[in-house]
């Protein structure tokens, strides 16, 4: 840390070269600007940079290194361990830098770093093209994309990672490069799976997708058919074209029009089944789902960036996630996971989710980081809840749902899912084989581990 004189000296210029704003722990606004998505998290940087263009960005760098801050980088500020904050470091915000444009001729969008999944589809929208995105509107999609991808376009279009073209992003020495597969491919290769580590990504290209339709089966049972409907699911899943994809849960019954008010605030299955395509396809696809007795049902064509906000996750309640990748759901499987819901903490926003990959995914790109590509399931325990006093029940509810699915876990993990499980799970994250590579990618872009707000690779 350097001295106070010259830190004082250091902000002020910061204060003076930055086009956007930036707040010490004593400026308005400042509790504002630290606020992230999980609020348990409450974490106190020492500066935060709100940029307003690449140029803030190496600026704010330039300003973390000469007083040897560490840096955090928020976009979305989604990340369920809170790495969009750090304590007594520099916090460069990209949420000003939200631009999104869009080339139909070139089925491609230029994406700010500090953009959402709502920026993008809104921005793609008009010209029926989409990507794949995570499955809330409010991620960011930097941190999403850097760290895999997965959601509810993957089977018919890949990970999201799969569909990077090239990323602009400054250094940890303050430069900017831009890094495509024939510029940096070796950083290129480690930006595909390996998130933050390498540097801050002002903006990334991504290869877009036709779209003209997309429809949604959004089903919901008594619990005792959890069962029935998981393994229907399923076979659905399993028999059914890569545009099909969705999950199967359990949740608390939520208050939306089409559920019949006596089930709000009860434990209920559910399957959401999403579908790539027009409604009547999807209909017919969603028959043995529909067969299921079920209480509630909304079937409907949609538009995608509507998909994107329909299961939100609202801001300032507490989070705890975590995954598992399984080598399949045989019926073993189905009654262990069921079995599991009875624990789950009641009424909360928690969800216990398992729902498939395989299709473009599976037969994506083989060399990225991503070692979960081929894991044909997985499940989401997705502990989300009001009040403190239930920290220790869901946290625990979570491990116990990692415990239970173990037999058929592939022990690769997405660690977009996960908060601060240990090194272990961050080799499981990104794979064994591919440590040593992104290690000595770290050593030769961030050697002095300053971008270490992640799920961390340290230089080797």
């Amino acid at each position: 840390m350097a001295p106070l004189s010259k830190a004082g000296a250091a902000l002020a210029a910061l204060r003076e070269d930055l086009a956007g704003d930036v707040f010490a722990p004593d400026d308005p606004g400042y509790d504002e600007a630290r606020a992230v998505f999980n609020a348990m998290i409450d974490r106190r940087p020492a500066v935060i940079a709100r940029c307003e263009g690449a140029s803030d960005v190496v600026t704010a760098v330039r300003f973390a290194r000469e007083l040897d801050l560490p840096v955090a980088v928020r976009g979305g500020g989604h990340s369920v361990a809170g790495m969009s904050l750090n304590d007594g470091g520099l916090v460069v915000d990209l949420r000003r830098m939200h631009g999104v444009s869009v080339r139909p001729a070139a089925r491609a969008a230029y994406v700010g770093g500090g953009a959402t999944m709502s920026h993008l589809d809104r921005a793609c929208e008009p010209y029926a093209l989409a990507t794949t995105g995570g499955r809330a509107s409010t991620t960011g999609v930097g941190g999403f994309v850097l760290g895999g991808g997965t959601g509810w376009l993957d089977r018919k279009f890949g990970l999201a990672v799969d569909n990077l073209l090239g990323v602009e992003l400054v250094t940890a020495d303050g430069e900017l490069l831009h890094v495509t597969a024939e510029e940096h491919p070796d950083l290129f290769w480690g930006l595909h799976g390996g998130g933050g580590n390498f540097g801050i990504a002002t903006s990334l290209t991504l290869r877009l997708h036709e779209l003209p339709h997309m429809s949604v089966a959004f089903l919901l049972y008594l619990p005792e058919r959890g069962p029935e409907v998981v393994r229907t699911f399923r076979d659905v899943i399993e028999s059914g074209p890569p545009e099909a994809g969705g999950g199967a849960l359990y949740l608390t019954g939520p208050p939306d029009e089409f559920v019949p008010p006596h089930l709000v605030g009860l434990l209920l299955a559910g399957v959401l089944l999403t579908y790539a395509g027009p409604e009547d396809e999807m209909r017919r696809l969603a028959e043995p789902l529909l067969a299921v007795p079920h209480e509630a049902e909304m079937v409907t064509a949609i538009p995608y960036a509507d998909l994107q906000c329909m299961i939100d996750d609202p801001p300032g309640l507490r989070n705890h996630w975590s995954a598992e990748y399984l080598t399949g759901v045989p019926d073993a499987f189905v009654e262990v996971f069921c079995a599991r819901a009875a624990s789950m903490p009641v009424p909360t926003g928690t969800q216990h989710v398992v729902w498939p990959q395989g299709g473009a995914v599976a037969s994506g790109p083989a060399g990225y980081p991503v070692p979960y590509r081929d894991a044909p399931w997985a499940v989401h325990p997705f502990g989300m809840w009001e009040d403190p006093a239930d920290d220790d029940r869901v946290r625990q509810w979570v491990r116990d749902v990692r415990a239970d699915v173990r037999p058929w876990s592939t022990g690769a993990v997405y660690l977009n899912f996960t908060g601060d499980e240990g090194a272990d799970r961050v080799v499981a994250g990104l794979g064994a084989e591919n440590m040593r590579r992104l290690g000595e990618l770290k050593r030769r872009y961030d050697p002095d581990n300053v971008f270490r707000s992640n799920h961390n690779v340290k230089p080797l």
